[in-house]
């Protein structure tokens, strides 16, 4: 038995699977611990992964060589692009995940990484040498091992309090039991902590559902998934959503019940998530509106198991019950269990630095719902780039950042530190000012080489990445060296309703028509069909949408990456770390006050502080000489 490693992770849900799997490829020596091995990745909230901007995150993931888009392909038992009405950088990959078979897989991957091992049981203190530095973990069963770097990925364990209406009690999932110790233990250290609440909805038994009065939604049956590997497909029967509706009797009955709601009532004091809000919230916040709209989800290939969402609540059961009971669909429907809220701790995240390590103990990354954020997709994002950092300073090897021009994990890593958190904070393409260059469809293109480069990625990614982008480029050549002469697409135009076209024109011009697409043009240009046609079948038209949205897109990604490049030079404007901003004066008190408390790497960290002015930016970089 070895009690020394490398990397230890604690807790393995969504943000530790993807931190200790990470850390174990690099290379460092790592232990997962956790209170269940059974409950690993266990889907708590809604049996789905991906979603606006949240599913950009899984490609991301994946690109960099994590598992979740691997695990949620092979576990899917539906598939969505969302938002294909609008362009590419709004398009994110959602899927229904089959939840016991989501989680059996992603042990099986854990289990059989090299490098990695795993302890059941609870973690009740951080260890310290004489000297002040983070040494180990104490388990509550008495269980010591020891690592000079750990990655705290405890979701909603940390003094867990779950409310039923006017009942109270201890837990960090249902039937789970809470952690305590750990907040107690880092508060004293100067750590900065408070209290977050988030939920769950009902789960209704399928036998008792009336399918006959919901609206089926089916899900999407081309080429699209999460993983960028070619082979990984899920091999499970694909199941359809339902759409329900509340009505104006369903809100009656729960304005009925907010005297004993504990949100209401004085019982939670903390917030909650604002853009996945609870039934009650939406009945208060949107009083003049009756109809809200629920989905009825599967929670796997063959339970008759069903999720509601929409229906997030903490209720008292009888007006649970009696609620959802006005929904025509639903008025037979026996429950498998009520919803319930649950508040728990998190640390401030402008006490982390970009890698997510803590500014107050060197060697202690946080990740996940620890951290203030929502999500599956967030935690194991931010999983991914807490073990890597931590298996790299455990090996002596510089650590690694992600800006917000190359990733959206990027993006809710610099809001998370420059800004903090109010509320759990989910992430959406809005937050992201450069979405146009960070668009799920090269996310590969964006990321594999820095992964490859870390040793996340392996040399199979790696080869296909490059392989694809050579296609890709091939396509594009061809589109701007072509000229298309107008008997060649006459009679094409005519049934695409696009203009007439007078002269030779390069065939890029025609694609960036939004009436023709690649493969319509194919048909009618010879040499196009012919690259086609020599594209690999299994990736054909993956690397045909690359090169297309490229082409229609060319001169917005121009712009934004100009953009991007641009702002870029201001994180390159390094900060001395033992700048003593309240003796420059010239600063603002309110800039010298952020300042002296974000304490930022770089100018460019600094001009994202809340508060930082314009102004106060400028006299940074005079203070540099730039």
């Amino acid at each position: 038995m070895r009690f020394n490693f490398d990397v230890i992770v604690v807790g393995a849900g969504h943000a530790g699977c993807e931190a200790a799997h990470a850390a174990a490829r690099i290379g460092a020596d790592t232990l997962l611990v956790t209170m269940d091995m059974n409950k690993i990745a266990q889907m708590s909230c809604n049996p789905a992964i991906g979603g606006i901007a949240k599913g950009q995150i899984v490609r991301e993931i994946d690109a960099m060589g994590g598992m979740t888009g691997i695990v949620t392909d092979r576990s899917s038992i539906q598939f969505r692009m969302l938002n294909r009405s609008k362009g590419p950088a709004m398009w994110s990959p959602r899927a229904q995940a089959d939840r016991n078979k989501f989680s059996a897989l992603w042990r099986e991957i854990l289990e059989h990484t090299p490098g990695l091992s795993m302890w059941q049981g609870s973690v009740e203190r951080l260890l310290f040498d004489e000297d002040g530095n983070l040494a180990g973990i104490r388990t509550l069963e008495g269980a010591e091992f020891f690592a000079r770097n750990i990655v705290l990925t405890n979701g909603t364990f940390l003094n867990g309090l779950m409310h039923i209406g006017r009942v109270s009690f201890e837990g960090g999932r249902i039937s789970e039991p809470a952690a305590h110790g750990i907040t107690e233990q880092l508060r004293e250290k100067g750590f900065r902590t408070d209290r977050m609440k988030t939920g769950t909805p009902v789960r209704l038994d399928g036998r008792t559902i009336d399918f006959s009065k919901t609206v089926p939604q089916a899900g999407d049956s081309d080429f699209h998934h999460f993983s960028y590997l070619p082979d990984v497909r899920s091999s499970l029967r694909q199941r359809e959503c339902y759409i329900v509706y509340t009505n104006e009797e369903t809100c009656d009955i729960l304005r009925r019940g907010l005297p004993d709601s504990p949100l209401y009532n004085g019982q939670i004091q903390s917030i909650g998530p604002r853009y996945c809000p609870s039934i009650e919230t939406k009945i208060v916040t949107f009083a003049d509106k009756t109809e809200h709209q629920l989905f009825l989800e599967p929670e796997g290939e063959t339970t008759t198991e069903f999720y509601v969402n929409g229906f997030s609540s903490s209720m008292p059961m009888n007006i649970q019950f009696e609620a959802l009971a006005t929904v025509p669909a639903l008025a037979n429907a026996q429950l498998y269990r009520a919803g319930y809220a649950i508040e728990y701790d998190f640390f401030d995240p402008t006490q982390l630095l970009h890698t997510l390590e803590t500014r107050l103990v060197s060697g202690l990354y946080f990740a996940g719902q620890i951290n203030g954020t929502t999500g599956y997709e967030e935690a194991a994002g931010q999983g991914l780039v807490a073990g890597a950092n931590a298996a790299l300073r455990a090996l002596g090897r510089e650590q690694f950042t992600l800006g917000r021009d190359r990733a959206y994990i990027g993006v809710l890593i610099d809001d998370l530190v420059t800004k903090g958190v109010d509320e759990p904070y989910r992430m959406f393409t809005s937050r992201a000012e450069y979405r146009i260059l960070l668009r799920q469809d090269d996310a590969d293109m964006r990321l594999t080489p820095l992964a490859y480069k870390l040793g996340l990625a392996d040399e199979k990614r790696f080869g296909l990445m490059e392989r694809k982008r050579v296609l890709r480029d091939e396509i594009i050549a061809l589109a701007d060296s072509l000229t298309v002469h107008p008997s060649q697409v006459k009679e094409l135009f005519e049934k695409a309703g696009t203009s007439e076209l007078k002269q030779g024109t390069k065939l890029r011009d025609l694609i960036q028509r939004p009436q023709l697409d690649i493969y319509s043009l194919a048909g009618v240009v010879p040499q196009l069909q012919k690259l086609i046609d020599e594209l690999p079948d299994d990736r054909r038209d993956e690397i045909v949408e690359a090169a297309e949205i490229l082409i229609k897109y060319r001169g917005y990604i121009a712009r934004e990456q100009l953009m991007a490049d641009k702002l870029r030079r201001l994180e390159e404007v390094r900060l001395p770390a033992d700048t003593d901003y309240s003796a420059i004066k010239a600063i603002s008190t309110e800039g010298r006050q952020k300042l002296e408390r974000h304490r930022p790497q770089t100018v460019g960290e600094a001009s994202r502080i809340p508060g930082i002015s314009p102004s106060d930016v400028n006299i940074l970089l005079l203070m540099m000489n730039r």
